[in-house]
């Protein structure tokens, strides 16, 4: 049913409880067969005839257009902010309820736009709670909506959500088939900041899908974009995936200065959470380019584990960051510290965050050998195996049961050894 059909029907109703004819309600301003056709859905009437039907009707006019009164309009609206709030605060699972309590009001069906709202914000909190298949089915029914019931603004950025969640499933023949399409569809001529997001977020799943030759030429491209654009936004975009692809292809300094053009600008423009994080991946990149200068990357990672800490960072986040502080001081030869920080990676995880599961497990493994802990070495490398067998088969997920193959084999596993390799070839496709 349409919009026009709901604001007829609920004239038709309204006039029959006040025990009104359509003439009655009609006469003296309107004719009872243009009352008739607004009733049918025939016609849509003007807002300023909506507005007389209104007064005739004795309700509000917010209730004739939406179906709900002035006050249930309110707190829709409140409980959305609310809903967002907790999002924008790394509240994930606070968020997904709120959402979810919002999407089960049927109070909203009648309101398109705050519906198709909390639908997206729905999706956003399932993605951050690690529940991709649930924000995937989500988005794609979303983006199905018919062209034009939505602002081509909100459009991009639900394909950016949806192939980010789609790269991050590991399904990356649909993350790519959904940023190659959107932007199809999009003016490259003009380019914007959601229409740089999405195509960063695209680079980024080239890189991932080994599409290596492809994503450098894209990435220049985006550089270029985004400096004739001169924006923040897109410059953080497209620097920091750009480096991403540049470490992918051997080319570590270069990935480390276009890292730092991203944190420069960032540091500048962004919020206390997204600097975090973006400082987070800066050291991950430090760790891997110059693994020389572990020091600073500690360093570095400490601070943010601080400062993400004292933001409104998720616990995925902060998590994370332990996970990869235990990597530094395990490289540092510190396996007592990288215990430390992995036990405390583990305490903060939700069940979903499977890939993050495997990491703290891995490294755990890893220092409990360093440690001469054999027996519990095993059991943790045991159960990241089991988190890895559930993760995607991608590149990621063999480099993890490349390391755990080697932990087996310093513990003297061979048989669990074998199997890891045996793993991490299937995730090569070998």
């Amino acid at each position: 049913m349409t919009s026009q059909d709901l604001v007829g029907q609920r004239i038709k109703v309204i006039r029959r409880q006040r025990g009104l004819s359509q003439a009655q309600l009609a006469h003296p301003e309107l004719s009872d067969s243009y009352v008739s056709l607004i009733e049918s859905g025939k016609r849509t009437p003007t807002p300023a005839v909506l507005e007389l039907l209104a007064q005739k009707l004795d309700c509000s006019l917010t209730y004739l257009i939406n179906g709900v009164t002035a006050e249930q309009m309110e707190e829709l609206e409140l409980g959305l902010r609310f809903a967002r709030l907790a999002l924008d605060n790394g509240e994930v699972e606070e968020a997904r309820r709120r959402f979810g309590e919002l999407l089960a009001d049927r109070s909203l069906v009648g309101l398109s736009q705050l519906h198709q709202d909390a639908e997206f914000g729905y999706a956003l909190a399932a993605e951050a709670c690690g529940h991709l298949g649930e924000a995937i089915a989500i988005l794609n029914r979303l983006l199905d909506t018919e062209a034009g019931a939505m602002p081509e603004a909100r459009r991009v950025a639900i394909a950016v959500a949806l192939c980010r969640c789609y790269r991050e499933k590991g399904d990356l023949g649909p993350a790519v088939e959904v940023g190659e399409t959107m932007l199809k569809d999009m003016n490259r001529t003009n380019w914007t900041d959601d229409l740089i997001e999405l195509a960063a977020t695209l680079l980024a799943a080239y890189g991932v899908r080994g599409d290596l030759l492809r994503a450098s030429q894209f990435a220049n491209e985006l550089l270029a974009a985004a400096d004739l654009l001169g924006t923040p936004r897109a410059t953080v975009a497209t620097n920091w995936n750009a480096a991403r692809i540049a470490e992918l292809t051997g080319r570590g300094e270069e990935s480390i200065a276009l890292a730092e053009r991203a944190l420069a600008v960032q540091s500048e423009n962004g919020d206390s959470r997204n600097l975090a994080r973006l400082r987070l991946a800066y050291a991950i990149l430090l760790l891997r380019v110059r693994p020389d200068d572990l020091e600073t990357a500690r360093d570095l990672m400490a601070r943010t584990r601080r400062e993400l800490g004292e933001s409104a960072a998720s616990r995925a986040d902060i998590a994370r960051c332990s996970v990869f502080l235990a990597r530094t001081e395990l490289a540092l030869g510190h396996p007592e510290e990288a215990a430390e920080h992995a036990h405390a990676a583990k305490a903060l995880m939700e069940e979903p965050h499977g890939e993050l599961r495997a990491e703290a497990h891995l490294v755990l493994g890893q220092a409990y050998e360093q440690l001469g802990r054999r027996e519990e070495a095993a059991a943790e490398l045991a159960a990241a195996g089991e988190w890895l067998e559930r993760s995607p088969k991608i590149r990621i997920a063999a480099q993890g049961w490349l390391e755990a193959a080697e932990a087996f084999q310093r513990i003297e596993d061979r048989s669990a050894s074998t199997v890891a390799y045996q793993r991490a070839l299937a995730c090569v496709g070998l």
